[in-house]
């Protein structure tokens, strides 16, 4: 079975003499296996496709993909977006009781799952050109349970709560204070004792549009969790949250869902570990097409996400594994300083920051670990020389090369233009080409505007855009951002790398757990009262960081013993107190 997908965004067929077309075998033995359509782009007839590639290989634009699919996929198609479009093959299935979580990369369909069971969207089952039928769907999955589901969410008996994954879109849809969007909301008189819960209370009577990006999370979630619902379908819980409030947001979600259907989709693996009873793995090719893979446990899941590969379905879907270490990182960094930043304060009319003198050393990572509003991207801010101390004066004239936690795209440029408006001819180098460019999949984003690209892709061009500049420091502000799992633990070894090869170094606000542990050799942990009053420490060992840091946040974390990744212990397990009582909450 072929699948041909057309980017119309990235397809330039008026400048390219339409190679794709003229070079097709088929073509040139006289039938239309691809043709202009009206609109001005390429149609390809699957049905004719012998899946040569020469198609692909011509396009300069990589805005064509031919894949290979085995011929009973056909049968679990769910949804089809048009002629040479995105389609989904497969679907989660909600159970009560159950926490069912979706992992996968961005643009294979976890978005369009959610929609589909939250009956946003009526799924085509492959007839594009036909208007959906609600009855065609119930008839398709009968003999499942998404027969039952179905009919009982298109019936009106089964009551559905969504929260979106963009939350700093809120301000926009709703104005008003918070109480007043939430009170309308509240179909179970529980507002004031989920604020306390999530710990928003002090935001009530504020207006939307004064709210912090983690605030607004908050007030979403709570949105959903106040509707009196069957489903509840979440999607990106942790964005702009702390460790410690994702840990907090993910207790209550737990509690709250315990007797309802749950369907969770999220990127951070230490919490979606945490959150999630049975996992759906998602996996295909971004824009192309993407396949539900059967239910497991969520241990069982996670592993087989990071080795890349289903055992039970062998496939691969993945040609490496990504893999960490279950000792404190013992990089080969160079003992030669960079530069010394001596004692900082900065005050505001209602924050105060201190920062203890450190060093930061050739070729080394320091990851910044703290609550929300406790100074670290202030601290950055003062090395990025884009806030001024009132005490601290920096006299090291360092190059520095810094991206705000805050992305602002350039309206109207390119991908392409903006790579080689900052970097110049840099992008044309093979290590950056190799190191960079390539990991970071930017390629295929060249042709695209900035102010059009999607969330996940403005992040991984912000990075590229940061690390191309030639600095001595760089100064990157939570780099993982609606980047999905892989591209995560792909971005930290970009970060890591390029500082360890170009014998750089940088400063790294995170609280992605998984992602300092790929990248950082040290930590440097702020403290202090969010949004009073906030201190940094020196930087320091991996081991002495991270122990100390998770016992100010009372949680340990244990190692798995096939992939040595970070999972969280509940609280007052045999392992959680063996740990306690070690001293050990991270290293074991």
């Amino acid at each position: 079975m072929r699948v041909a997908v057309l980017f119309e965004d990235r397809c330039q067929s008026k400048q390219c003499n339409q190679e794709c077309i003229s070079f097709c075998p088929v073509v040139r033995a006289g039938t239309d296996c691809i043709e202009m359509g009206e609109n001005g782009k390429p149609v390809i007839y699957e049905q004719l496709c012998i899946g040569c590639g020469i198609c692909v290989n011509k396009c300069p634009f990589d805005a064509l993909r031919i894949e290979g699919l085995p011929e009973e996929l056909r049968e679990k198609l769910v949804h089809q977006y048009g002629m040479n479009s995105f389609r989904l093959y497969g679907l989660p299935v909600p159970e009560k009781g159950v926490i069912t979580g979706i992992l996968g990369a961005n643009g294979i369909g976890k978005t369009t799952a959610i929609s589909i069971l939250g009956g946003l969207q009526i799924p085509n089952l492959g007839s594009y050109d036909a208007r959906p039928s609600k009855e065609a769907v119930i008839e398709h999955f009968r003999g499942t349970k998404l027969k039952d589901y179905f009919e009982n969410l298109y019936s009106g008996r089964t009551r559905i709560a969504v929260k979106p994954q963009y939350v700093d879109s809120i301000p926009k849809a709703h104005k008003g204070r918070v109480r007043e969007l939430l009170k309308k909301l509240d179909e179970q008189d529980m507002l004031d004792v989920l604020a306390s819960e999530l710990n928003f209370d002090n935001v009530l009577d504020r207006e939307l549009h004064q709210l912090s990006g983690g605030e607004l999370q908050k007030v979403a979630i709570a949105a959903t969790l106040l509707k009196d619902a069957d489903v509840y379908l979440i999607d990106e819980p942790s964005s702009y949250l702390d460790i410690g409030e994702r840990l907090r947001i993910a207790s209550v979600i737990r509690e709250r869902c315990s007797s309802r259907m749950c369907v969770i989709v999220e990127h951070d693996l230490a919490i979606f570990d945490y959150l999630s009873d049975m996992v759906n793995i998602v996996y295909g090719v971004y824009g192309t097409y993407g396949i539900v893979s059967n239910a497991m446990g969520s241990r069982t899941a996670i592993n087989a996400y990071l080795e890349g590969r289903l055992k039970e379905e062998n496939i691969r879907f993945r040609d490496y594994r990504i893999d960490f270490t279950s000792r404190p990182a013992e990089r080969s960094v160079a003992s030669e300083t960079l530069f010394n930043f001596p004692p900082m304060k900065k005050d505001y009319e209602s924050f105060h920051l201190t920062v203890e003198g450190g060093e930061i050393r050739v070729g080394e990572v320091i990851g910044l670990l703290g609550p929300n509003a406790t100074g670290k991207s202030t601290f950055i801010k003062m090395l990025a020389g884009e806030v001024k101390p009132d005490e601290g004066e920096l006299h090291e004239t360092l190059s520095v090369s810094y991206k705000p936690q805050y992305i602002e795209p350039v309206q109207g440029l390119t991908v392409i233009e903006a790579l080689v408006s900052h970097a110049g001819n840099r992008i044309e180098e093979q290590f950056f080409k190799s190191e960079i460019i390539e990991p970071l999949e930017l390629r295929h984003l060249y042709e695209k505007k900035m102010d059009e690209l999607s969330g996940g892709e403005l992040q991984r061009v912000a990075i590229a855009l940061c690390l191309l500049k030639d600095a001595d420091l760089y100064l990157i502000d939570e780099p993982s951002a609606y980047l999905d799992v892989a591209q995560r633990m792909t971005a930290s070894k970009v970060i890591r790398r390029v500082m360890e090869n170009g014998k750089k170094s940088a400063f790294v606000v995170e609280h992605d757990i998984y992602f300092i542990d790929l990248a950082a050799d040290r930590i440097m942990l702020f403290e202090g009262l969010p949004g009073g009053e906030g201190h940094g420490n020196r930087p320091e060992n991996m081991r002495d960081g991270m122990n100390r840091f998770l016992r100010m946040l009372d949680i340990t974390f244990r190692r798995d013993g096939n992939t040595g990744r970070p999972r969280i212990n509940k609280k007052g397990s045999r392992l959680d107190r063996e740990q306690r009582s070690s001293g050990d909450y991270y290293f074991t």
